[in-house]
């Protein structure tokens, strides 16, 4: 009764926010005061129409006083445990009071000061200053957020545009925050050689840490302690995110679990991705599966395990095993090559519209002419390559299982156009660097071997496996390609000085909206295959090529 006798007392409070050393008055749970004068920019005049029923609705741009001051009254009325009225400040009433209450209630969320920052035309950035209190234990809280001030549906009027992610940064549609007896005890990560992996040694790996202790956490023989954590919703959970901690009340007792990450090459992962903004890389031993390194420049969302882009020409690796069996194309035969290629209404064409005369299909790999493998989209069957990809590479089952979330590519059965679409990485063919990783990996082993971030001895789990192996005769030639376009072709500059048995496919995927592609790479060397991606990066042999080959050069 203590601990909610003193909730209660604090939301009683009559604190206002305080903006910028400023106390901001508040009248009637609203009002601009002094933070209007210290937000910056002009009031534009509000627009209006009216409607057939005659009512006045603002229209137009949110000008500095509509912004500032609906921001004020959510925070203000938040910062007060004023439940009702910060909701009342939104444009999702429900789902705002439900989060603020459950911010109090489940999450134990105490003393709560927000400070705004600088308003930057609708958005409004503040931090985030409470304690977490569960019985006697009390710890500081601190973290920042953000707002953007949107005009509500029907009247117009400004309000703060609300989603879980306003409370709190970690949350999406359906997460709430639990302060509590974790029901997972905690585990200490080891590589392969016994050391303690950490966020604080290697960013990159906090989504992959939750993952570990989501699946291992019960098994490790660890003891759970108290903290504040994410947990996730339906939604996040279809996404394979795992539940977050986000601050330790009192520790718990870790069991421990090893992984096959090389302490060595995971450090030169996160140093190359951490150059490059929204890069990521997987690297893996091709004869087993192990993965070695996994890093995101990005240290939220997974993109190298659980992403889900069009891989573009890397997918030409695929594509070429099919063409190969199907007799459709051989190395060293003549191949057309065109500027542009029609299928199914569309017009397809290469990059820059160059056209090979005379070439061969490794010319056309090499290059990676687009129209040499749209020319071939009417010989094979919608389902021929869902099957290739499936059958042979081990993708698209979801079944793959290596210890933490991942994403396990996608080829659906396509038709017409975007059929021929995915014959190049594009149309509905979804992969990651895990899953382009493995194709390499493919290539140079001659059989999947699914990748596995902890030892399914650990577990007793079943890995996943293919249903049947190329045949000699277009390993032997795929492999010729790749090795060519590592020597010679899109990815020669980005392989120089790599070395041994090698081999490389570019990839540039273009999506919706941005202006430059993503730059994909995927290539081996010797018992190493690896696979990176740049979002909106540009040409793969320029920008994810590099970050491949300086781990396939480090660990040879």
């Amino acid at each position: 009764m203590g601990n909610r006798r003193r909730v209660a007392e604090r939301r009683n409070s009559r604190r206002p926010v305080v903006i910028g050393g400023v106390i901001a008055a508040v009248v009637a749970g609203a009002g601009v005061g002094a933070w209007a004068l210290s937000a910056g920019g002009t009031d534009a005049g509000d627009d209006a129409r009216t409607t057939a029923a005659g009512k006045n609705v603002k229209t137009g741009p949110l000008s500095a006083t509509e912004v500032t001051t609906a921001a004020e009254r959510f925070l203000t009325a938040w910062q007060r445990g004023e439940v009702a009225e910060a909701a009342a400040a939104t444009d999702a009433t429900a789902a705002a009071k439900a989060l603020l209450t459950s911010y109090t209630e489940d999450a134990r969320i105490e003393d709560v000061t927000l400070t705004p920052g600088t308003r930057s035309g609708d958005k409004v950035p503040f931090s985030v200053k409470a304690t977490v209190v569960y019985e006697d234990v009390r710890k500081a809280l601190a973290y920042d957020s953000s707002l953007t001030v949107v005009r509500r549906d029907g009247d117009g009027e400004p309000r703060v545009g609300f989603t879980p992610a306003v409370v709190h940064p970690d949350l999406g549609e359906g997460d709430k925050l639990v302060t509590g007896e974790a029901g997972t005890p905690p585990v200490k990560a080891v590589d392969r050689d016994g050391g303690e992996i950490t966020t604080a040694k290697y960013p990159s790996l906090g989504t992959v840490l939750d993952g570990l202790r989501e699946k291992y956490g019960e098994k490790a023989g660890g003891r759970a302690g108290i903290e504040l954590r994410v947990v996730r919703g339906k939604e996040s959970k279809a996404k394979k995110l795992s539940d977050k901690t986000l601050l330790e009340l009192s520790e718990g007792t870790p069991g421990t679990v090893k992984t096959t990450l090389d302490p060595q090459l995971q450090a030169l992962a996160e140093e190359q991705v951490a150059a490059t903004e929204k890069a990521s890389v997987v690297l893996t031993r091709a004869s087993t599966g192990e993965i070695l390194a996994v890093a995101n420049s990005g240290h939220g969302f997974n993109t190298a395990f659980q992403g889900s882009l069009a891989p573009g020409s890397t997918m030409k690796v695929v594509t070429s095993s099919l063409l190969i069996e199907k007799g459709l194309a051989s190395a060293d035969k003549a191949h057309p090559c065109p500027k542009y290629f029609t299928y199914g209404g569309w017009k397809f064409q290469n990059d820059d519209k160059f056209s090979i005369k005379g070439g061969t299909f490794k010319a056309s790999f090499a290059r990676s002419c687009n129209t040499a493998f749209i020319s071939q989209a009417g010989k094979l069957s919608d389902d021929a390559l869902t099957q290739q990809a499936q059958e042979v590479f081990g993708l698209g089952m979801n079944n793959w299982a290596i210890g933490v979330p991942t994403f396990d590519g996608s080829v659906p059965v396509q038709s017409d156009a975007q059929k021929a679409a995915s014959l190049i990485g594009q149309g509905g063919v979804r992969m990651n660097p895990l899953n382009m990783a493995s194709v390499a990996a493919t290539v140079k082993s001659g059989t999947f071997h699914q990748p596995y971030l902890v030892a399914p001895s650990v577990d007793d789990r079943e890995l996943a496996t293919a249903s049947r192996t190329m045949s000699a005769g277009t390993l032997s030639q795929l492999r010729e390609l790749m090795a060519y376009t590592a020597d010679y072709g899109t990815a020669a500059e980005a392989m120089a000085g790599v070395g041994g048995d090698a081999g490389a496919k570019t990839g540039s995927a273009e999506v919706d909206g941005q202006k430059k592609p993503n730059g994909w790479f995927t290539a081996y060397r010797d018992d190493l295959a690896a696979a990176g991606v740049v979002q909106a990066g540009g040409h793969g042999g320029e920008t994810a090529g590099p970050i491949v080959a300086a781990l396939l050069k480090a660990g040879g």
